[in-house]
Formats: structure tokens, sequence, C-alpha cells
């Protein structure tokens, strides 16, 4: 439940989907279930689920247990819990109880298989130098 969209179209129906071709109005949107909570009304919003979320780590266990780094922490958590089958792909695989609980960044019950890719298996473009 949101309190966004409260009192709009989104909540009481009627935002238009589709147009004929004069323009008026082919599918609207339907009302959508409230409840108050505490005294402010919330509009329900279904959260989005795939079936496969795929996502990539730079550690992980056999558990499913996952650290990203950088910029890959940013979305594959999210994707990871709204897929019903998530497949990580992880470049260091260690073994359960390696990785300290305090740096999991998500854990291993959203996660239902692993892949070891190892580093390698990043097909993004490397710097190098080479000795003068």
């Amino acid at each position: 439940y949101t309190p966004a969209g409260d009192g709009t179209l989104v909540a009481d129906g009627g935002l238009p989907w589709r147009y004929n071709a004069d323009g008026s109005v082919a599918i609207a949107s339907p009302k959508k279930e409230t409840r108050i909570f505490n005294g402010r009304e919330y509009v329900l919003e279904n959260g989005i689920v795939c079936d496969f979320a795929l996502v990539r780590a730079s550690i992980g266990d056999r558990t499913g247990n996952l650290i990203f780094d950088k910029a890959t922490r940013n979305f594959n958590p999210l994707c990871a819990m709204a897929g019903k089958i998530t497949i990580a792909e992880v470049e260091q695989l260690v073994e359960p109880g390696a990785i300290d609980p305090q740096q999991v960044h998500l854990p291993g019950v959203f996660v239902q298989r692993i892949v070891h890719v190892g580093p390698q298996g990043k097909r993004i473009e490397r710097v190098t130098t080479r000795k003068a």
C-alpha cells in the first residue's frame, strides 16, 4: 500500500489506457483497492514480478548470499527480489560461512541458482598499459 496516487485517477479509476481513432477513451483504468491506516488512505499497488531474474555479483556463496560491487549494488538486489527464479552469476564462489553476514547485500533466500563465471566472464574493456 502507498499513499501516492490517493485521490487521483490512478486510485479512483478512469485513467485512459487506450484511445479510439477519434480520440475518445476506449479503455480506462479500473478503480484500485484503498484502505485507511492510522487515519490516512493508501492505495494498493501490486509489485513487479518476473519469471527469471539474472543478476551478477562479485562474491557469492553456495547458499546464494551475494556481495555486489560498486554500481551492481544499485538494482541487482531489487531485480533478484522480483524474480520467481533468480540466477546469480558470481566472479568468486566461496563456501557457506566464508562471507561475513554484515557484508551480505542479498540474502540467499532470494537466489535459486548460482553460476560461477570467474572474472574472465566480464565482457568489458580493460585499460592496459605497456612498459616503456
